[in-house]
């Protein structure tokens, strides 16, 4: 007969299967945005790093400045051959000084090429975004948007409205605070008179709104960006209040948003 004592012992309790579960499920989460993020740093790289197929075509003869001459870049680059996209170091530094040895034509595409890979990076930051936040891309396109037009660091505007509405676009506050930022429909008014409150649920409308409002508190308060979350969160007066009567006016607001984060809360 076996010591019901012994047995007992044996068996883990609830809480420890618990934590064990949760345990699980966060290394799931970290290796699911692991590969979210990776995914994403192959495709840009992909498409980046490996050139077009070359053109059978000989190059054309082009007329500059009088005179008829064969492009040597064109005629370069139609002899190489297709490049993988992981490549040993010496060829990858072989093929970079024979790119820089041709020289550039007073029409080339460059500012194109340059179109295309800040379009490329914004993708990716966009996803990078999206995988971190456990959000749709629609949305983290929509919020990284609005925050670079309105001069605001993408990462903060991510805090933000994780910490105002968890990405709910059509989150309503017992105070009547509208949408993803969290606004009252009497401060939006103070900067698009005419906007009412169902077009304030609207994410672009609000996105655009709120970080327009956050920018300039940034700016009011001379980049003190702990100050402006305070006052975007309490209210100007009541952080006035506070402050004229030699009082802290920090509810700890601004500690969740600016925890770990190092910007300064704003672009140039």
């Amino acid at each position: 007969m076996t010591d019901s004592t012994d047995s007992t012992d044996k068996v883990p309790s609830r809480d420890a299967v618990a934590r064990r579960r949760r345990m699980h499920r966060r290394h799931a989460k970290r290796r699911l945005t692991s590969v979210f993020s990776a995914a994403a740093v192959v495709f840009t790289l992909a498409v980046i790093v490996t050139p077009d197929a070359p053109s059978p075509a000989v190059a054309p003869a082009i007329a500059f400045n009088g005179m008829t001459a064969t492009a040597p870049a064109a005629s370069k680059a139609a002899s190489l051959p297709i490049q993988p996209l992981w490549r040993p170091a010496g060829e990858v530094l072989k093929r970079s000084k024979a790119v820089s040895a041709a020289p550039t034509l007073p029409f080339g595409h460059d500012a194109k090429e340059g179109e295309r890979r800040e379009s490329l990076s914004r993708l990716h930051r966009i996803y990078t975004y999206s995988a971190k936040y456990r959000i749709k891309p629609e949305l983290a396109r929509r919020i990284y948007d609005a925050a670079t037009t309105a001069g605001i660091e993408p990462e903060l505007g991510f805090r933000l409205v994780r910490v105002e509405s968890v990405f709910d676009t059509r989150a309503v506050s017992s105070a009547g605070a509208l949408g993803l930022t969290q606004l009252m429909l009497g401060t939006a008014r103070e900067f698009e008179p005419n906007v009412t409150r169902e077009q304030l649920l609207d994410p672009d409308v609000n996105l655009r709104i709120g970080f327009k409002y956050l920018r300039g508190l940034i700016r009011d308060y001379k980049g003190d960006l702990k100050l402006a979350l305070l006052v975007y969160n309490r209210g100007p007066v009541a952080v006035q209040r506070s402050l004229s009567m030699g009082m802290s006016p920090a509810n700890g607001y601004e500690s969740i948003i600016t925890k770990g984060y190092r910007g300064r809360g704003y672009l140039d």
